[in-house]
């Protein structure tokens, strides 16, 4: 049981140390990665388009 408090101590202590983004970095870092998931959509389905094509016409 001491080993589980001595834990929860130091997970504690880590977290204090941890610099957490603030809102604004959050709503920046979140459209990248949506501007970024939306861009290979695209790509991707253009790059099946074009294979698809090159089966159909061989």
């Amino acid at each position: 049981m001491n080993n589980d408090r001595n834990f929860l101590s130091n997970v504690v202590s880590e977290m204090k140390k941890v610099s957490w983004p603030t809102g604004k970095e959050v709503v920046n870092y979140t459209m990248i990665v949506v501007f970024t998931v939306i861009f290979f959509l695209f790509f991707f389905y253009a790059i099946d388009l074009g294979i698809t094509y090159l089966i159909e016409v061989l």
